[in-house]
């Protein structure tokens, strides 16, 4: 019998092994396919002129037959990072215009979603069910949907055209607020109802407790609204009319044969402070993400 029970659990071992294999090697494929554009678009951008219009021409051209790439190309050079980081000086200014909308929308929805946020988690008033849920309704709304009547509120504001037209929308965008939420609701009533019974006020209680242990739902919504506005394009095209309010993401050229190195290395450089914000909020958008499925109360 001791025998019998000894071969179930090596057969169970093994079977179990194979399917730990078999469930890394679809996450591997499915990881190298997910950076395969990351890689064609870095590739791109350190490929010759040349190199790049014969392997694309039967797209971007008027060519015939099936266009080809190269991950390593043939005849790596720098020239398209030359040509933007030194022969165009308008890059910087589209640059600086990005960083200052990301920042000013980041710092603004600070200022508004984190009190709506620790309002919602930590007090029960009247309406606050059916307020939270239009913020869940708005939430999931997409910008095509508010375009009409945003465009008519930014005309009558006379915003229309500046970059605050873009800034102040985001700012009171209800997606921060529902992840800061989710995170000031993992903090233990009990925790609050402990400092309010030591006499604690408040905004005590806020400053002292709500933002060390709300902390990573604050960091994941900065992370989340960093990478969604770094990279905004349908709403300065919307609001946006002269090109020198035009943030970053709007520079790339019209793709063209000649063109397209120019706009891989583009690619490349708007990536790089995505890329970084996300390696060092990582840890912090895991654990939002974990707020987001967990049961909202």
């Amino acid at each position: 019998m001791p025998d019998r029970v000894m071969i179930k659990n090596i057969v169970r071992l093994r079977k179990k092994k194979k399917t730990s294999w078999l469930a890394a090697g679809i996450c591997l494929f499915m990881a190298v396919l997910i950076c395969l554009p990351l890689l064609m678009i870095l590739g791109g951008a350190f490929a010759d002129s040349s190199e790049l219009k014969a392997l694309l021409s039967p797209v971007l051209g008027e060519g015939k037959g099936y266009a080809d790439f190269r991950l390593i190309p043939l005849y790596p050079s720098v020239e398209h990072f030359y040509r933007l980081l030194i022969g165009s000086p308008a890059f910087y200014r589209l640059f600086w215009n990005t960083v200052g909308m990301t920042v000013a929308i980041l710092a603004g929805q600070l200022l508004v979603g984190l009190p709506s946020a620790w309002a919602f988690a930590a007090f029960r008033f009247k309406g606050r069910d059916a307020l939270f849920g239009l913020y869940v309704v708005l939430m999931l709304l997409p910008f095509q949907v508010m375009l009409l009547p945003q465009y008519i509120v930014l005309q009558k504001l006379d915003l229309y055209g500046k970059p605050l037209a873009v800034i102040l929308p985001a700012i009171f965008s209800t997606f921060p607020v529902f992840i800061m939420y989710r995170g000031f609701t993992q903090i233990e009533p009990e925790i609050m109802e402990a400092a309010r019974l030591d006499g604690a006020g408040e905004m005590q209680i806020f400053l002292h407790i709500g933002l060390p242990l709300g902390q990573m739902g604050i960091k994941a919504a900065m992370v989340l609204s960093f990478l969604e506005y770094w990279n905004l394009v349908e709403q300065p095209m919307a609001f946006l009319e002269e090109q020198k309010d035009w943030p970053l993401s709007l520079y790339l050229p019209q793709l063209g044969i000649g063109q397209a190195g120019f706009a891989f290395a583009v690619s490349v450089v708007i990536l790089i402070p995505a890329l970084f914000v996300f390696a060092l909020g990582q840890d912090a958008l895991e654990e939002g993400i974990t707020y987001i499925g967990t049961k909202i109360v």
